[in-house]
């Protein structure tokens, strides 16, 4: 791929010695200059790949920023800054995470010291330094939108066209998400210029290494048994519960705590530093079971995961590829094990036919798949 001979010492260091589908395909034109559309499964190294292209196009002659990549949550924004961190141990190329929830004047601080020449954030926070002028964009060749579809849905749309607006005229854009809907591909002809489009077919999209079950619970409130039931199986690597909101975070939580189970939990409204602090004991294995929101969902990658539970099934059918997502990373195997009540059966009949997937009842030993 002509990468730089300092990326590539990064890139073995860090464990890769091939590169992934995605990143065979998509890198090549982007590293040629053009505008990239890329879509692939979860867990095939997009995450990696926004931060080969960003240390690969950012000149360290230069002092000023020029990459952008965008994130809708500040755990993915960070993690993309800690993978571009750790790929350039041998270049002198500056990352920096521009994330809500911390400090403003640290970021400040950070960018008019200078020497930052990639910046991995959430847009509310990138907007507001390019405000207060701190954040210069002038130099800007690449903007990347990670998990494009959410960036592009209704909650950061106005966000990023602001951002995209103070960039300049000739820079090159590249979105990358496991799920692209059509009116967000219909959306991309405004801000890209003829942009090579690399998309898996729907079909390809269910997650091959994966195996999926249901388990039918009568009730509601019988849910909590069957998950104290499957605790044990929980802990034999580590496990992400997902439920549909922050409210029921914590009742799960507290509910399991108080029968003297042993669980972490993470939801949007919880202070950055806690977030920050559920992440690093999880990522640590210090503890085995994270329940959370959707803000979990996308893109974070702690490789020890191999079962998800659904305990709520997901709102929307792209939500529950991003969920189960978390298990089996990089080909590796996982168990996804949705809680199904009667109201839920055209839900999960819904996400089998869009899928083209099979999700069977949950087997006895399902405690051998893992």
């Amino acid at each position: 791929m002509g990468l730089q001979p300092d990326l590539l010492r990064g890139l073995y260091a860090f464990g890769f010695d091939k590169p992934s589908a995605i990143q065979q395909r998509a890198m090549v034109p982007a590293l040629a200059g053009r505008d990239v559309i890329a879509q692939a499964q979860s867990g095939t190294g997009k995450t990696a790949m926004i931060a080969l292209l960003a240390l690969q196009t950012a000149a360290a002659s230069a002092r000023e920023v020029q990459v952008l990549t965008l994130s809708p949550t500040r755990e993915l924004a960070t993690q993309t800054a800690r993978d571009a961190t750790s790929l350039a141990e041998f270049m002198t190329v500056g990352v920096h995470a521009c994330v809500g929830g911390r400090a403003v004047g640290a970021d400040i601080r950070r960018l008019e010291a200078g020497g930052v020449h990639v910046v991995s954030g959430t847009p509310g926070r990138v907007y507001d330094m390019m405000q207060r002028r701190v954040l210069s964009v002038k130099r800007v060749k690449m903007l990347v939108l990670d998990e494009a579809d959410e960036m592009l849905g209704m909650g950061f749309k106005e966000q990023i066209y602001d951002i995209y607006r103070g960039l300049p005229a000739d820079v090159q854009v590249a979105l990358v998400s496991a799920t692209l809907p059509a009116d967000v591909l219909s959306m991309t002809s405004q801000f890209m210029t003829e942009p090579v489009r690399v998309l898996v077919k729907r079909d390809e999209l269910t997650l091959e290494g994966i195996k999926q079950f249901f388990v039918a619970v009568e009730k509601e409130e019988w849910k909590f048994d069957t998950l104290c039931d499957l605790y044990e199986t929980l802990t034999i690597t580590q496990a992400v519960i997902f439920v549909n909101t922050r409210a029921k975070v914590d009742w799960l939580a507290t509910k399991m705590r108080e029968s003297h189970f042993v669980v972490a939990a993470m939801h949007g409204e919880m202070r950055q530093a806690e977030r920050d602090g559920v992440m690093a004991d999880f990522r640590a294995g210090k503890s085995r079971v994270l329940i959370a929101t959707d803000v979990w969902a996308r893109g974070i990658d702690v490789r020890q995961v191999s079962l998800v539970i659904n305990y709520d099934l997901p709102v929307g059918r792209e939500a529950y590829l991003h969920r189960i997502g978390r298990s089996g990373r990089f080909g590796r195997k996982g168990v996804a094990i949705n809680f199904v009540c009667e109201g839920d059966v055209t839900a999960l009949r819904d996400i089998e036919q869009f899928y083209s997937t099979q999700i069977d009842e949950m087997p006895m030993a399902v405690a051998d798949l893992i």
